[in-house]
């Protein structure tokens, strides 16, 4: 356990819970590392059929610390968020979020790549990449199209618009939107799955997944590369300077 992310092993479920309230529970380098160390732990572990991961009540993550990010920004395939990245598409193990407030960023593309998703009514996902003079990532550029069709694929990568719970059910990004008591009924799920025959549950999981299986990870290599590349570029460094000193970005000299 870090100090910003808690795992615990209850009823041979592994618990991830991103807990940083005071930064919305931004997510730092060290925070990645801590969330990929316990996956790789679930994926080896006999006894762990399920893994759940939320955040607080009222917030899920608002993506990336900026000062974190700028600090240690990503340089390759081996940085933290891309093994986390990497990690949580390969893990053979079900996987189940609860979702409540903000999910920006990768707090939202994330998703794409979870098993069963179930927010709260206050979930809102925000994908607001091109914002940042940088590019789509973790496949969300070939998964969200496919789900919610290339229009309102654009709307949201592309003008960072926000998609609310009752949309997110709707379009088949999550499974239910929970009124009351959220995290406990996703979790409920989650006991479900892990009460089934867990080599059944795992052989069904792949069985869904290997069809797209090559082209996700080829696309996340590819939105990885160019992601990268765009954080050194002046639509970045404006944007992000932008950000740091709470002033609009002005895109206006580059062509």
């Amino acid at each position: 356990m870090t100090e910003s992310i808690q795992t615990e092993v209850v009823e041979h479920i592994l618990q991830i819970r991103i807990v940083r309230p005071e930064r919305k529970n931004a997510l730092t380098h060290t925070m990645y590392d801590a969330m990929t160390a316990a996956l790789q732990q679930a994926d080896d572990k006999s006894d762990i059929r399920a893994i759940f991961i939320t955040g607080t009540e009222d917030c899920f993550t608002s993506g990336n610390d900026v000062q974190d990010f700028l600090s240690h920004p990503p340089s390759g395939p081996d940085s933290p968020v891309f093994r986390f990245m990497r990690t949580l598409q390969q893990c053979r193990k079900p996987v189940i979020a609860a979702v409540n407030g903000a999910a920006v960023g990768i707090g939202a593309t994330l998703l794409l790549h979870c098993d069963l998703v179930y927010l709260g009514p206050a979930a809102r996902l925000q994908m607001p990449f091109v914002k940042l003079g940088l590019c789509p990532e973790y496949a969300s550029s070939l998964l969200l199209p496919a789900l919610v069709g290339h229009r309102r694929a654009t709307e949201l990568l592309l003008l960072g618009e926000t998609m609310s719970a009752e949309e997110a059910v709707n379009t088949g990004i999550a499974n239910a939107v929970f009124d009351k008591d959220y995290q406990e009924k996703a979790l409920d799920k989650a006991r479900r799955i892990a009460a089934l025959p867990p080599a059944a549950i795992r052989m069904a999981k792949q069985l869904m997944k290997e069809p797209l299986e090559e082209q996700v990870s080829r696309q996340i290599a590819r939105e990885g590369a160019a992601f990268v590349e765009r954080l050194s570029s002046p639509e970045a460094r404006e944007a992000m300077m932008a950000f740091m000193q709470k002033r609009p970005a002005d895109f206006s000299p580059f062509e």
